[in-house]
């Protein structure tokens, strides 16, 4: 399998965001992109051969969710992460950031609060804002001395207590960061959501891409009770790299908050029945575990490519191995640059397209996200780059 991830697939003119946008993003056609969150692997074998043969019937008419369907989730996270689902908890939904504004709609009113802790994926702010709910920020507290990041638990009470806040938005394991959250501060999220009736909507989108020598990714519906207003949102979009089928699911054990979010989906007629997607979506997370286990093995070897070549050879920028996620936090701080310097070295200098951290929230000022799912030559490329790019660096070879 290492030799099936370390071949370049091309992918430009097949309408890739990715790759065929990178003009209208970066303003130019040949940085090498390493930004929005897709992986240059192709999908697993299974996968592909549930879409060709759905494919093979000629008639792609309004279709059902099968049965299998549901077991395929639960078999799936029983198995996987420990979580027994109920069958009747499941809704599908047409995706993980729909579902985030399709919360706002649900369980905060216009111009409510919804509490979400930057830096954090960019979605979670626009769906917010569009939905006419108020941004309520707690910043993750970073740790000058290590890097790493952790949750402010005193001042997400003091968040919660305030009297328009509704919804908690969680990300988890955390983008851009790669936080794996611990079990205590999982069990304390969910203590404060009591103590202040506070929904909270659990994205773990990333659940599945956790590295063997980090700590376990925990769910937090392993830890929630039956009265607790907890929506969790999973797809295996990212586990197996088919974001592009655009299919999710929301796990909503209550019946009154399933029904809630059900309505709003349903207030805009959004059709979620592609059978494509149905057929990937189940194939996935039945046929898929030993792909992702591959592929987690091939990007921590990444990973652990990247780390050593930032922090020992590209001086100006420093990185930790993130503990889930395939993407990695870089500290350009010390280039003493700001925010557009930044994005004008990465893409005029060096030819690198990444996302700037300052999309991810001001606490992401100064940073820059590196999306590692692709062959470690096309890594090797970048990191050359930039450290040609560097003052005084070195012209790649």
């Amino acid at each position: 399998m290492t030799d099936s991830f370390d071949q370049p697939i091309a992918r430009e003119n097949t309408c890739s965001v990715k790759f065929d946008a990178r003009g209208a993003v970066f303003g130019r056609d040949d940085v090498i992109p390493v930004w929005v969150a897709d992986m240059d692997f192709a999908a697993p074998e299974a996968v592909t051969r549930a879409l060709s043969e759905r494919a093979a019937h000629p008639v792609y008419g309004y279709t059902l969710f099968p049965d299998s369907l549901f077991m395929s989730i639960i078999d799936w996270f029983r198995e996987r992460h420990g979580w027994k689902i109920q069958r009747e908890w499941i809704l599908m939904a047409p995706g993980v950031v729909p579902s985030l504004h399709a919360a706002c709609m649900a369980y905060a009113g216009p111009g409510e609060g919804v509490i979400i802790q930057p830096p954090v994926y960019p979605p979670f702010f626009s769906s917010i804002q569009l939905s006419g709910r108020s941004v309520i920020e707690n910043p993750l507290v970073c740790d000058d001395a290590t890097g790493q990041y952790r949750m402010d638990l005193e001042h997400l009470e003091a968040c919660a207590a305030r009297p328009d806040a509704r919804l908690l938005m969680l990300c988890s394991p955390h983008n851009p960061v790669g936080r794996i959250w611990s079990e205590q501060e999982l069990k304390a999220v969910l203590d404060i959501a009591r103590r202040h009736e506070l929904t909270v909507i659990s994205d773990e989108i990333h659940c599945d891409l956790t590295y063997a020598d980090k700590p376990r990714h925990r769910m937090l519906g392993t830890f929630a009770g039956p009265d607790d207003a907890l929506i969790t949102a999973i797809a295996p979009s990212k586990s197996f790299n088919m974001p592009g089928l655009g299919l999710s699911a929301l796990v909503v054990p209550d019946r009154e908050q399933r029904n809630a979010i059900k309505a709003v989906f349903d207030s805009m007629h959004l059709p979620q029945c592609n059978p494509f997607s149905i057929a990937g979506f189940e194939a996935g997370y039945r046929y898929g575990a030993s792909w992702l286990d591959d592929l987690m093995a091939y990007l921590q070897k990444n990973r652990d490519f990247v780390l050593e070549t930032v922090n020992t050879r590209l001086p100006g920028i420093q990185t930790l191995a993130p503990e889930g996620t395939y993407l990695m936090w870089l500290d350009c701080r010390q280039l003493g640059l700001d925010d557009a310097g930044l994005k004008r070295f990465f893409v005029e200098d060096a030819g690198v397209g990444m996302n700037p951290g300052i999309s991810f929230g001001e606490q992401g000022s100064g940073f820059m996200r590196l999306n590692i799912g692709c062959p470690r030559s096309v890594l090797a490329d970048v990191l050359q780059r930039i450290e040609a790019a560097l003052p005084g660096g070195r012209q790649a070879t």
